[in-house]
């Protein structure tokens, strides 16, 4: 009989970092660029998802990615990252970025997103501790985890599906 090990708070997988915008993170619309956002949002969030595993983890997925509001260069970009839910070998981290404008020190929900992480070890086949929500926010956030993981199934399963018409041929004409 596999036991079920000790559940952790969201807290203790909670990341927080900061980054200020700089001149080259903008974009010709002198917003942040979405790929430098994805950037920052992975390289943080797998932090949050090895403080619960303490394995290597690989980004599986990222879904209901939302560009909210854009971050301009008089903002910083406050990072929170946290486990949401987990299974055997994968886990699902909630992103969410808080802009604030460091000269009139208003804030703002500027991105959030959920990934997927999964540990890369194979023959890992224990269930992964359960999280408890602490806040609302995370509460809300983990009761929904169970519906979002039956979605990315669903998902994958179309994904392989669409994998099999995806070719590699040369796009370049070939005479």
């Amino acid at each position: 009989m596999t036991t079920q090990p000790t559940p952790v708070s969201c807290n203790a997988t909670r990341i927080v970092t900061t980054h200020r915008v700089f001149q080259p993170d903008l974009n010709e619309h002198q917003t942040v660029f979405g790929g430098k956002i994805l950037s920052l949002v992975d390289d943080s969030a797998s932090v949050a998802a090895v403080r619960l595993t303490h394995k290597t983890v690989v980004t599986a997925s990222f879904d209901h990615v939302s560009f909210l509001r854009p971050f301009h260069l008089d903002d910083s970009m406050i990072l929170e990252a946290y486990v949401s839910g987990t299974g055997t070998r994968s886990l699902e981290v909630f992103v969410k970025i808080v802009g604030e404008n460091l000269t009139t020190g208003d804030r703002f929900v500027g991105f959030t997103c959920f990934i997927t992480y999964v540990i890369d070890d194979k023959s890992v086949t224990a269930l992964l501790p359960g999280v408890t929500p602490i806040t609302d926010e995370q509460r809300y956030l983990c009761a929904g985890y169970s519906q979002r993981a039956a979605q990315r199934k669903e998902r994958r399963q179309e994904q392989v599906a669409l994998n099999t018409h995806v070719t590699t041929d040369s796009p370049w004409p070939v005479d």
